[in-house]
């Protein structure tokens, strides 16, 4: 009888870990088991930033669809967290500077090469 009632106390002790798979534009289902993720809530544009300290990956989640970004440094993922504006720390840092062509952050394998 006691061990009943002590694997019953393990049960309802226990954490339970459910696994999370969300699905980001142009790469499928990631399993967010290797990141670590924060819920914003005082920013308009940015919903959930996780990050892969291992991986140096991020996942960004906006108007409910999740990007990545790749070889992103810890220092970088803390700027942006703690930024007065992660909006615009995103768009100007991270967002921006891809569209001006070095995309620092592009996890494509092979990045597309500057001709200038």
């Amino acid at each position: 009888m006691t061990r009943i009632v002590f694997v019953v106390a393990l049960l309802f002790t226990a954490r339970w870990q459910a696994a999370e798979i969300v699905e980001v534009k142009d790469r499928g289902p990631v399993d967010l088991a290797p990141f670590n993720c924060q819920d914003v809530t005082r920013s308009s544009v940015i919903s959930r930033v996780c990050y892969d300290r291992e991986g140096r990956r991020m996942l960004v989640q906006r108007r409910a669809a999740y990007q990545q970004y790749c070889d992103v440094p810890k220092d970088t993922i803390d700027a942006f967290v703690n930024a007065p504006s992660m909006g615009r720390y995103f768009n100007a840092t991270i967002e921006t500077a891809g569209r001006e062509g070095n995309r620092p952050y592009d996890c494509r394998p092979g990045k597309v090469p500057s001709y200038q």
